[in-house]
């Protein structure tokens, strides 16, 4: 409903409508689903450079490419392709042109997998034909700023002028890492605050075994994911863990006032981008900035300001996993094989919460700050213990949860490859 005033239009969106729409997720667990998230790099295979946006071969190209011969539909800003989209699935540039699937939902790892697996063999064909390869690492091992192209979307003109101004790397977290990513559900309030909780406690755990940003402009960068160092020195506002995650008021509410406090970056009016750069989303909520007083809050700018913070665990109207460098399949499956496992299956999910018990949050803080540089050889907090004698232990549980969950066998193979990376030197 809107009121009109003086040739203004208001509407009524409320901070409870913002609480509300995170609540919205919330689902019964037959109804649960598992989203993965997969960048990578691409590059020329004759010259080993990364692809500009135009060119032969180029992103354009790839993209153009992928659509002609696959059934994707082409997304345009400003007649120019910058994403696909096909059933539920999209394909999107990241800043430097590193390509993103975002999976489409689904109810087992076998599903996911299938679906990331055809994607990479159209991947592979289109590559084929253009000459082109992709590489999954956090971070290029050779690349500097000065080699990346910075792709035509205009939301990355915006944080390009915006994040040097509050961390030293953000630029190179946009155009010079990679990351896995996976998305999972809740079926209360409740049960939301207590896999937040956890997933931020062991996440460590999957940065450690997922490490293999190591080599950074061609030397030994003292991280072994480079790329998760890369975040804490990005912005501090949108970044990082959550303290009050671990408070006893943790909620909807509370996350909607930490993401209210989170500067913005943009917001959409008939199909133009308005650069709203360090404004806050509370006043343009409440309609006092006079600089903005012609646009009034939405809930469509809601759900592009929810994704422009980064923080170790992202809640949407699911809980989104952003930590571990990239990995090619099938290891990349592991990172859903592990979480499902973990927090799927109720009495697992309570035992992994008995894990943690009596962390702080500064336990958790210099847990993941550690992990970067130490890797498998990582203290775990409020133990004798490093992440490569611990880590069994959480395994076997996901494991065990995985054989509790209906059509989630598959996820046992791929948690083998975790004990293996452990054994690794």
């Amino acid at each position: 409903m809107y009121y009109c005033l003086c040739g203004r239009d208001f509407s009524l969106l409320k901070k409870q409508d913002l609480v509300e729409y995170m609540a919205s997720g919330v689902k019964p667990r037959e109804h649960y689903r598992i989203g993965l998230e997969h960048e990578q790099f691409v590059f020329d295979l004759r010259t080993g450079k990364p692809l500009a946006y135009d060119g032969s071969p180029g992103i354009k190209q790839l993209l153009e490419t992928l659509s002609a011969r696959f059934g994707w539909a082409p997304v345009y800003e400003h007649g120019r392709v910058i994403a696909l989209k096909k059933g539920g699935q999209s394909v999107t540039l990241e800043p430097a042109g590193q390509i993103e699937l975002s999976g489409s939902p689904h109810a087992t790892i076998a599903e996911m997998a299938g679906e990331h697996m055809a994607y990479t063999e159209e991947l592979r064909s289109a590559g084929q034909e253009l000459g082109v390869d992709y590489l999954q690492l956090g971070v290029h091992p050779t690349w500097g700023r000065d080699d990346m192209h910075w792709m035509p979307k205009e939301r990355y003109q915006i944080m390009r002028e915006y994040l040097p101004t509050r961390g030293g790397l953000g630029v190179d977290m946009m155009t010079r890492t990679s990351g896995a990513q996976i998305n999972l559900d809740f079926e209360s309030e409740a049960d939301m605050v207590q896999k937040m909780r956890i997933m931020i406690a062991l996440q460590p755990i999957m940065i450690a075994l997922f490490a293999n940003s190591r080599i950074v402009d061609g030397r030994d960068s003292g991280y072994v994911s480079y790329r998760a160092h890369i975040w804490s020195d990005t912005d501090p506002d949108r970044c990082g863990i959550l303290p009050f995650v671990f408070d006893s008021d943790m909620g909807f509410e509370r996350y909607v006032d930490y993401m209210l406090d989170v500067p913005m970056f943009l917001i959409y009016r008939d199909g133009k981008m308005i650069n709203m750069a360090g404004q806050s989303f509370r006043r343009f909520l409440n309609g006092t900035l006079p600089e903005n007083k012609f646009h009034q809050a939405s809930l469509e700018d809601w759900e592009v300001h929810l994704g422009t913070a980064f923080p170790e665990v992202r809640l949407k109207k699911y809980l989104e996993l952003r930590g571990p460098d990239s990995v090619s399949a099938p290891l990349l499956y592991a990172l859903a094989a592990f979480w499902v496992g973990l927090v799927y299956a109720p009495d697992i999910l309570a035992q992994a919460g008995d894990l943690i018990q009596g962390w702080t949050v500064s336990d958790h803080i210099a847990f993941r700050e550690t992990v970067t540089v130490k890797g498998l050889d990582a203290p775990v907090p409020q133990s004798q213990q490093t992440i490569r004698d611990f880590a069994p232990s959480v395994i076997a549980l996901a494991r065990e949860g995985l054989q509790q969950l209906d059509g989630q066998s598959s996820g046992l193979f791929y948690l083998d490859l975790l004990q293996d990376r452990l054994a690794a030197p």
